[in-house]
């Protein structure tokens, strides 16, 4: 319990329960509970957080794979204060990744050749994207990449980032289980370390939402083929160096 809790330092004893479950250690769930705390292992509250106000609207859940994919922009540093951002996209059905690029500088004409290379990779297109207003996404490219794709793109209101929510949902457990444990030496290497824990998000990761499930397992499981949609393990994925990043804002 101890060594898991330590490698998923942001899992609460409910996840880490059914981590050692899924691995063959079984354990009543009272006496994991009680021994989780007397273990003194429990997540720690991060302080100085804003808070969203008013009342969040819940999004009706599509149907299947590909009928809804959600973007967003998430903004971060490297040690040396060089600046980054990072462009994530989550299917709104399986909460699967679809997509998670690292860099300097992202277009609207460089998102909209993301958008074709993940289309390319599942084999098949959502009919809508979710977004808000920014400059890169309501872009002649954007306008163009939907016209021309035949996908439908919706924009939220201004302000009102819990019309996105699961992809602000998403952007939350980036921030909290990887960017905020993480220092990034350089863009090479944050790369390598998106993709190692997008993969283990896809993966591994159980969601609450899902039944407990992977994003794998329910996208598996809607297309008949075990981790269908997703990319494979990269090559080269180097463990998150641990420490604690300082918080940097989401891009609105």
């Amino acid at each position: 319990m101890r060594v898991l809790a330590g490698e998923r330092r942001r899992f609460g004893y409910r996840r880490l329960h059914w981590l050692l479950s899924r691995e063959g250690i079984s354990m009543n769930h009272k006496k994991f509970r009680r021994l989780y705390r007397e273990e003194r292992l429990q997540v720690r509250r991060r302080g100085g957080r804003k808070r969203a106000l008013g009342t969040r609207s819940p999004m009706t859940i599509p149907q299947g794979c590909n009928q809804r994919w959600s973007l967003d922009f998430v903004s971060d540093a490297l040690t040396c204060g060089r600046r980054f951002r990072i462009f994530a996209v989550v299917d709104d059905f399986s909460r699967e990744c679809v997509r998670l690029i690292a860099d300097t500088s992202i277009s609207g004409a460089r998102v909209a050749r993301e958008l074709d290379m993940a289309i390319t990779e599942r084999g098949a297109r959502p009919l809508m994207v979710v977004s808000d207003n920014g400059t890169e996404l309501t872009s002649m490219s954007i306008l163009r990449w939907s016209k021309e794709r035949n996908v439908e793109w919706h924009y939220i209101a201004p302000g009102k980032p819990q019309q996105n929510g699961f992809v602000e949902s998403f952007n939350a457990r980036l921030r909290d289980e990887c960017l905020n444990e993480t220092l990034f030496t350089s863009l090479p290497q944050a790369r390598s370390v998106l993709a190692a824990w997008r993969h283990d998000y896809n993966h591994h990761r159980p969601h609450s939402s899902l039944g407990n499930k992977t994003p794998a397992e329910v996208a598996g499981k809607i297309s008949g083929a075990p981790g269908w949609g997703l990319t494979p393990n990269p090559a080269v994925a180097p463990t998150p160096n641990r420490g604690h990043h300082s918080r940097m804002r989401l891009y609105s």
